[in-house]
């Protein structure tokens, strides 16, 4: 059966995932330090980094293994507010986003679809999660959806109990504040068994698997 899943989603040791104010200079709105460790390779691809192969490196290759389907959040399409504007904007990616599969990213707004030559189709979708699920799936032709992104996105789905498998990476830092992951989902742990290995380099990977899921 296709999975559902989210893969290197980076948290701080309080449990943020994203800053609060999304800007053009901001991608990641003033939590920028969760990535650090990684490079930039979360925005350009990480399983097409020409970097040494640490326990890091392959756990996070795994992101794009199976996948057929990419579900994000507005907010990880782009900074903009409101009514799409007509500024030419196709995603913080250039002209070869990593994604190579159709991407739904749900907006409350309409937009046109965009479509880059390497396999990326950008659609913009006003739907909740378990509809917009179901038009991923569709298009991932029997292969898995990925979640990627960003925290209020994934919550979500947690929330709708729509995700059979998730790659958290604890980062030790603390933020203090932004985009709280766990926000309304008390006792979500119950659902999962969750498996834990720690890096040299200090981060912590959790693997959740959905309970009952084969």
């Amino acid at each position: 059966m296709p999975r559902t899943r989210i893969h290197n989603m980076n948290i701080s040791l309080d449990g943020y995932a994203a800053g609060e104010h999304v800007t053009f200079d901001a991608p990641i709105g003033g939590a920028e330090r969760l990535f650090d460790w990684f490079d930039g390779r979360v925005i350009h691809g990480v399983d097409r980094v020409d970097a040494p192969i640490t326990l890091d490196r392959a756990v996070t290759s795994l992101w794009s293994q199976g996948i057929g389907a990419e579900i994000m959040g507005r907010r990880k399409f782009g900074p903009q507010t409101g009514e799409w504007p007509d500024d030419g904007w196709r995603g913080w990616w250039g002209d070869e986003p990593p994604f190579h599969t159709p991407v739904f990213v749900m907006s409350h707004y309409p937009h046109p679809s965009i479509d880059f030559p390497n396999g990326t189709s950008f659609h913009f979708v006003d739907a909740p999660p378990h509809e917009v699920l179901r038009m991923a799936q569709e298009a991932a032709g029997g292969r898995d959806v990925r979640i990627g992104g960003g925290p209020s996105t994934v919550r979500q789905f947690l929330q709708a109990d729509l995700i059979d498998f998730m790659h958290l990476v604890i980062v030790p830092i603390a933020l203090g504040r932004g985009v709280f992951l766990w926000e309304g989902l008390a006792g979500i742990e119950d659902r999962f068994t969750i498996e834990t290995v720690t890096s040299p380099s200090g981060l912590t990977h959790q693997f959740w698997n959905k309970n009952g899921h084969d």
